[in-house]
């Protein structure tokens, strides 16, 4: 089997499933591959920065998104442990506008999401040190970073009830969707 990309229901989004080889040594898998992700893309994907992040079962990260121009597209996979990681489209103009596409991923699938420009990206860790890795299309700037409620009603993202959320203080601050559109915080849909 090779490597299989498949469009999500939100524009802009794919999931990538990567073949592991195994043998007596252990396990081996491209997780990333630019002709690849160039191919679902239309090669407008260009990483520039790399993140890891570690978290505690029950940590819940996001949603984060990038506002201005260059927007921020992220390749993300898990490394370790297993997350449960959301593409919510928070686009004003999108005709998915407000929609969220859920996706397991774990250290044994060798899944790996692709998320466009605008797009919303929040992630569950279900596992004691879940470790996420990032690629991401432009390095991280703080002061364009936006966080929209990963809890919001209004959204309703399907959480696991027997999972207990933490949530950092930003992240627990972050506005509803409803108050980032009518406070024009929110990136529109380009596509």
């Amino acid at each position: 089997m090779g490597t299989h990309v498949t469009p999500l229901p939100i524009p802009g989004a794919w999931k990538i499933e990567t073949p592991r080889h195994e043998d007596g040594r252990g396990s081996f898998h491209e997780w990333y591959r630019d002709d690849t992700v160039h191919a679902a893309t239309g090669g407008s994907w260009h990483p520039r920065q790399a993140n890891m992040s570690v978290s505690l079962r029950g940590v819940l990260r996001g949603i984060s998104v990038v506002t201005g121009a260059p927007g921020q597209s992220k390749y993300v996979t898990c490394a370790r442990g297993a997350v449960l990681d959301v593409v919510v489209d928070v686009r004003t103009g999108s005709p998915t506008f407000g929609r969220w596409h859920l996706e397991r991923l774990d250290e044994d699938h060798h899944l790996s999401l692709y998320l466009g420009e605008g797009l919303g990206h929040a992630f569950l860790s279900l596992a004691e040190n879940s470790m996420l890795l990032y690629l991401l299309s432009q390095p991280h700037d703080p002061g364009r970073e936006l966080r929209v409620q990963a809890l919001d009603p209004d959204l309703g993202i399907t959480w696991p009830p027997e999972v207990t959320v933490h949530q950092s203080a930003k992240d627990r601050a972050a506005l509803s969707v409803a108050a980032a559109e009518r406070a024009g915080l929110l990136p529109a849909y380009t596509l």
